[in-house]
């Protein structure tokens, strides 16, 4: 069977835990930041994990993780 290719886009925004699950960054921290509190800014900088109805759909785009 030929190789698999990893989805680019993918590959940049999830992880995958040694337990199989996705971790992923939270969003609403790229730009108009100065309307944002700094515990809300601290907050999102936390990873979470990506939910069950996704992750299936993320490791078929990341074969090799």
């Amino acid at each position: 069977m030929p190789k698999l290719k990893t989805h680019s886009g993918s590959k940049k925004r999830f992880k995958l835990t040694a337990t199989g699950k996705v971790k992923r960054t939270q969003g609403y921290k790229n730009h108009i930041l100065t309307k944002k509190s700094t515990k809300r800014k601290r907050n999102l900088r936390q990873g979470v994990m990506a939910d069950d109805t996704n992750a299936a759909i993320i490791k078929r785009m990341l074969p090799y993780a």
